[in-house]
């Protein structure tokens, strides 16, 4: 069974119709959910006409005993604005939500947090800078937030779990539903040790609609944002602008001129981000004690301080294999051998057209 007042806030956020907006409204002129469910049709049209038939509408008690059942599992919780665990760092967004489902750490929601986003189609440096950068900015106490997408988000949130702080991932469905499914052990894992959020109703699917919506919620918790790897068209620079029109930090990390996903931190870059090499860049400018963790750069093979002639002269910009042949002067028998070799190690990405990258 839910308590009475739960059970309000409920019946209002799935009240076809009624805005977050319109919501909100009704609360400041009413005291309470309970209230609003009571009062009448010409008191309700005080906030508007669509928002007294939304409250008027029938009782969605499938969706509530969904919830009721949901909220079974201790981990589960249904946050109101009333609560205390309410993420104060919503308040202060244009949009905050009336109610969130969270599901594991709901501490996190009020502890310092940053935001780490980025491209699904992520090459593998992406990846290894998005793990890096997180764990270090995790270990410095900022619980990392994204949005469980593959690639970067996925990637950032592995990174922050090795950390201290931990790490948040705001969805874009229901709670009860894993998406993308290759996040699966992911999403368990975050669900035991971190938090997963969403605004949506249990049983909500992958909507694509849904998902800049979720954006501003990821923003709205950071105290700045990580751009790690994005094209021009990523929904990374959604989360990236309204981080910068909700008055915070926006940084980005620099890339190669000919790869696409560095084209979208650039851009940023140009419009006034900050661009970063190390974690430590970020917590300085967060005014946050600094602690070096290995890995937390973008240059330079840990440990590596005399790489291979033809690596450098592969540089990290995307070269193809008569290129490098020609530049390093070896066979190409030597040559493929020790790109196979590299590739293995990790030291090196393959990527199409017969080229090649190195990583880190």
């Amino acid at each position: 069974m839910l308590e009475p007042d739960l059970e309000a806030w409920l019946i209002l956020s799935f009240a076809p119709g009624l805005t977050n907006d319109a919501f909100r409204r009704l609360l400041a002129i009413f005291r309470g959910p309970e209230e609003i469910l009571a009062a009448s049709r010409a008191d309700l049209a005080r906030v508007s006409d669509r928002a007294a038939r939304a409250v008027a509408g029938p009782r969605p008690d499938e969706l509530l005993a969904r919830v009721a059942d949901w909220l079974g599992d201790p981990a589960n919780h249904v946050i109101t604005l009333a609560d205390d665990h309410y993420p104060k760092a919503l308040l202060d967004t244009a949009d905050p939500p009336p109610l969130i489902y969270a599901k594991g750490r709901i501490d996190l929601l009020n502890a310092p947090t940053f935001a780490v986003v980025g491209s699904r189609n992520a090459t593998a440096q992406g990846i290894a800078h998005a793990e890096a950068f997180a764990r270090a900015l995790s270990a410095a106490g900022l619980t990392i937030v994204s949005g469980l997408a593959l690639g970067i988000d996925a990637a950032a949130h592995r990174g922050a779990l090795l950390g201290k702080a931990s790490s948040i991932a705001v969805v874009g469905t229901g709670l009860d539903i894993v998406y993308p499914a290759r996040n699966r052990d992911l999403a368990h894992q975050l669900a035991r040790e971190g938090c997963i959020v969403s605004e949506f109703p249990l049983g909500t699917p992958a909507i694509a609609a849904n998902f800049p919506r979720r954006n501003r919620l990821i923003s709205g918790l950071g105290r700045g944002c990580l751009v790690v790897e994005a094209a021009v068209s990523s929904g990374s620079l959604i989360t990236a602008r309204l981080a910068n029109e909700q008055g915070k930090d926006v940084f980005a990390l620099p890339g190669s001129i000919h790869s696409p996903l560095a084209k979208g931190c650039h851009s940023l870059i140009k419009q006034g981000a900050k661009l970063v090499e190390t974690a430590e860049d970020i917590l300085e400018e967060l005014k946050i004690a600094t602690a070096p963790v290995s890995g937390a750069t973008t240059t330079g093979p840990a440990g590596d301080t005399k790489p291979h002639p033809a690596l450098v002269h592969m540089g990290f910009d995307p070269c193809d294999f008569d290129t490098l042949t020609a530049r390093s002067g070896l066979s190409a028998a030597v040559l493929s051998a020790l790109l196979t070799q590299w590739e293995l190690e990790g030291a090196i990405e393959a990527l199409p057209g017969n080229r090649y990258q190195r990583v880190r």
